[in-house]
Order: structure tokens, then sequence, then C-alpha cells
């Protein structure tokens, strides 16, 4: 229905994004996706090169006059630090050499598992592509998705709930409260007292020249029921984002509603009790006859969403790049040596909340499409319109 793919690297000429599947008539211009860059490249705890970059896309084709006509769209962010690499990442033969050789892997980093894998005895071959950098498109690519699903009130956020051990407490704080305060914070965390514990601890890592990681929440509202399905593995919508969140570089774990901690418990206390009342209408979308008062499962049952709020959560670990290096072992001589240090972040935790944003609305927006296809805007919405009145009359 919906797929994309990103090419380029870390500190090559640019990165590009195709995202194809998006129907016509769909209003979309730079200003909202730079938007989403932004909210990427801050963050209390980011490297140097936040101050390098300042990442803006530019629209190469599927777009016409602010609207999109059906065709693949592409996405181009180039990369201000080019100029420094022009030689070093050349594709042409007669610059082969002009850098020396990466030859020390880094712990935590897919430097020797590519290296391996792809036969290359320059790790930068394998970790220009590895890199974080590739998520800036994603989260590119993300708000396209996110423009296509405001269409039908659907709307994705998240916040930094953990970073080195601090937690955030979020009890009674609503989600618009919750957004809001996020958004204000330097790590994007709702929650002002543990906002600043966390960024002592980041100065603390800082000081070690250590890094550390964390934990952050998306929460997706607005969402129908009915969304993914049951039938096969890979249609569950649950597995879906999970599979989308994992593959954000540097996450570990990822977990839905309550998540490790239904384990923990009874199923009569994990459960969420079923209830009806009469289906109304609010200003902005129906109220379902059937509602929950409790969400443990996340907004998705079986597979298919239940029309409460998607609920995920992340565990990102410290960045594997330390200015106090741990023990690797040169791959060429084989003698043991502290890794290599490239330019690194000391906590980018905020930032990856904004990535799960992204992928996790490319995998809504996907869903959508396949629920109430169309090939435009309008198509989708009248279908989405009749699955509404149908829900409410169930």
């Amino acid at each position: 229905m919906l797929r994309y793919l990103t090419s380029g690297e870390s500190h090559g000429r640019a990165i590009i994004g195709i995202i194809e599947g998006i129907p016509t008539g769909l209003s979309l211009d730079a200003t909202s996706i730079n938007k989403e860059l932004a909210r990427r490249q801050i963050g209390y705890g980011r490297g140097l090169r936040m101050k390098i970059e300042k990442d803006t896309a530019e629209i190469l084709s599927g777009v016409r006059w602010g609207e999109t006509i059906g065709s693949p769209i592409t996405i181009v962010i180039k990369n201000r630090d080019w100029d420094n690499w022009q030689d070093g990442l050349s594709p042409e033969v007669g610059c082969k050499g002009s850098i020396p050789p990466v030859t020390i892997p880094r712990p935590g980093h897919a430097d020797l598992s590519g290296a391996i894998k792809y036969a290359q005895k320059d790790i930068r071959n394998i970790l220009e592509r590895s890199s974080a950098r590739e998520t800036a498109v994603r989260v590119a690519i993300g708000a396209i998705a996110k423009r296509l699903i405001e269409e039908f009130n659907i709307k994705v956020l998240s916040h930094v709930i953990e970073i080195g051990g601090i937690k955030a407490d979020l009890k009674n704080k609503s989600i618009e409260e919750i957004e809001r305060n996020a958004e204000r914070s330097d790590v994007r965390c709702a929650d002002k007292t543990t906002s600043i514990k966390m960024k002592m601890k980041i100065d603390e890592a800082k000081k070690k020249g250590d890094s550390v990681g964390g934990v952050f929440e998306v929460i997706v509202t607005g969402i129908p029921v009915g969304l993914g399905s049951h039938v096969h593995w890979d249609r569950k919508l649950d597995a879906r984002i999970a599979a989308a969140v994992m593959s954000i570089q540097a996450i570990k774990g990822v977990e839905i509603g309550a998540g490790f901690e239904v384990a923990r418990k009874f199923g009569s206390k994990v459960h969420d009790e079923i209830f009806y009342q009469s289906p109304v209408t609010s200003h902005q979308s129906p109220v379902w006859g059937f509602y929950r008062k409790t969400n443990n499962a996340g907004g998705i049952e079986g597979g298919i969403t239940n029309g409460e709020n998607i609920i995920i959560r992340a565990a990102m670990k410290p960045i594997p790049t330390l200015k106090s290096p741990l023990k690797s072992v040169d791959i060429i001589t084989k003698n043991s040596i502290e890794a290599t240090y490239e330019r690194s972040d000391i906590c980018a935790v905020p930032a990856a909340g904004v990535i799960g944003e992204a992928v996790v609305a490319f995998v809504i927006a996907d869903a959508m499409i396949e629920k109430f296809s169309g090939d435009s805007i309008s198509e989708m919405k009248r279908n989405y319109d009749a699955y509404m009145k149908y829900m409410k009359g169930f």
C-alpha cells in the first residue's frame, strides 16, 4: 500500500527518501516537513553536528502547486558537511585513498559485523550508512505520513519518560499537558522537576566521556476501530509498529500498552473491560458506543485497533561512540586498541522520540490507506465517513 526507501551516507552529498502510495489531493509543502526536521535536531545532550547541519527538505517530485499528484514523492536533505568530505566519499576512483581507512570497530556499532558481512576492510563503508543520520530523511517521510492522517483527525506525539535511570512522574497529567510540557522541555520530558534531573545526568555522563540512554513514549490519538488484522502475522498492527520502532538505530526494546508489566499481574488486573453507551458525536470525531475505562492493551487487541489511544514505549541504549573509548581490536593488525571516536551525541533520546513519531505515523498512514483505500484523499474520506457511520450503528 505505502512504502518508502532511503538512500545516502552520513557525510555524503545528501540523504534521499522516496515514498510511494500517497493519494492525490493532499496539501503538502516543505514547511511542515522542515518543522519536524527541526524538532529532531533539538535536545539536551546532542553533539556538535547539530550546530553544523540545519536540515531542510527539498521536494523533487510527486507534488505540484502544493498538492500531491499520486506519483512517488522524492525528498532530498543536503548535508552541509559534504564540503569536507567530497574526496573522502567521492564515487570517483581517482579519489581512492584520499583519506585513511577506518580499521578499528566501535563496540555497540554495526562496524565489525558489517565489515565481516560485506567483506570490507575500511569500516567507513559501514558506519556511513549505519549512522543515525539516516533518520533525518525518515522524519521527513514521517512528516508526509502525519499530513495524511491529520486529514482524519489522527495525531501522533511523543515524550521522554526516562533518561539514565531517571524516571518521570506523569500521574494525573492529560495527553494535552504531556504534549505541551514535552515540547517546552530541553529533554522533551513532561515532568519539569524530572527534566532538571535528566539534564544533570547528561552533564555527569559528558564529564566522564560517557553517554546515557533512556525510554520514550509515542501516543497516537483519534484512531478508529479496525486498523490491522488478526488473520496473518504480518498484518497485525502491533507487530508492524514494533518492527518500525525497532528499526530505529540504538533501539533495543519496544512495548505496547502495559507491556512487560502484564506478565507480572493476574489477568483480571490486565484486560480492559468493555462498556457501552449510546453513541454521540463530538465536534471533531464520533465517540463509539463501546468503550473501555482502562487501556492496558495500548489500543490494540489481536493485532487490531480497538478505538483507544495507541501507546508505544521504546528503550534506547546509550550512544556507543564514547569520548572515553572502550577496548577494541584493529581488523588489519589484530592488535588490541581503544575504539575510534567519531563526533557523536551524549544523549539522543529526545530526538529518538521524534523519530519514533515518524515511523509510527508511517505505519498508521499505511494502515489507513489499507483500510480506506482510494486514489485520492477525497475518495479515502468518503470511504472513511461511510465506515464511521457503520461504526455508530454497530
